[in-house]
């Protein structure tokens, strides 16, 4: 083909926004050479419908704001002693997301809460939901913040819009009633709309530590774990702690 079709080819996927049809010479040494028309312009389609749904989900991950990536087959299920791994490869179905389920990991700090959390949430972004990533303390922070600027209602609206919400690390500090108020509100306007996955150091009775209000303290737990997984990650041999005493020796 001469340079003036190459470029005009090259013009109109510009035009339609279908990078991969540029990509033509390859799809057509890939078919056998019995192939029709309608072969080739069904491979050329799809190579263009998969890059798509590639770039979609890769703005799904860079939206959710994961602090580092982390995946399933990185994470040690063997380490688990209170959860059957096919619980794990279930939760990673992302049915729980399509179903407004909720998951509430309890666990002593090394055993890998956080891990889990962003390798289910990258999952759920592999399948096209909408996931947002917070540390307690960054969501508490950002409602505050949002709320002095005039931008609450806003930042509430995006973090709605989110199939799946993450609160990491739910145990490290307390919240004054205000941001306990406006914490609440984030996972009750949730309850059995979205997802919300929580991980924590602190069982169900020692969440009054963190929070003035206790009759907040019980509905909040109330809308958590209703319709919702409890995953015990308590370990006797923190994977956080093995590697620091390995790394010593």
């Amino acid at each position: 083909m001469d340079i003036l079709k190459t470029q005009t080819i090259e013009h109109y996927a510009k035009l339609l926004r279908t990078p991969t049809f540029n990509q033509y010479p390859d799809i057509i040494r890939q078919l056998e050479h019995d192939k029709s028309y309608e072969d080739f312009l069904i491979a050329l389609m799809k190579s263009e419908l998969d890059s798509r749904q590639e770039s979609t989900r890769r703005r799904k991950v860079k939206a959710a704001k994961f602090p580092y990536m982390k995946t399933l087959d990185e994470f040690d299920c063997t380490r688990l002693e209170h959860i059957d791994q096919s619980l794990i490869h279930e939760l990673a179905s992302c049915d729980f997301v399509a179903k407004n389920q909720n998951i509430i990991m309890i666990g002593n700090p090394g055993t890998g809460k956080t891990h889990l959390s962003i390798a289910l949430g990258i999952k759920a972004c592999m399948q096209g939901f909408n996931v947002k990533f917070f540390t307690a303390a960054n969501l508490s922070n950002e409602l505050i913040e949002a709320q002095d600027n005039h931008r609450l209602m806003k930042l509430e609206k995006q973090i709605a819009r989110a199939d799946l919400l993450i609160i990491d690390e739910l145990s490290y500090l307390t919240f004054n009633r205000h941001q306990s108020e406006l914490l609440f509100k984030v996972v009750a306007d949730r309850s059995e709309r979205k997802s919300v996955i929580v991980s924590t150091n602190l069982k169900f009775s020692d969440w009054t530590s963190m929070f003035e209000n206790q009759a907040m303290v019980t509905a909040l737990i109330d809308r958590l774990t209703f319709r919702s997984h409890v995953l015990n990650m308590n370990s006797e041999h923190p994977y956080r702690a093995e590697l620091a005493a390995q790394t010593d020796v």
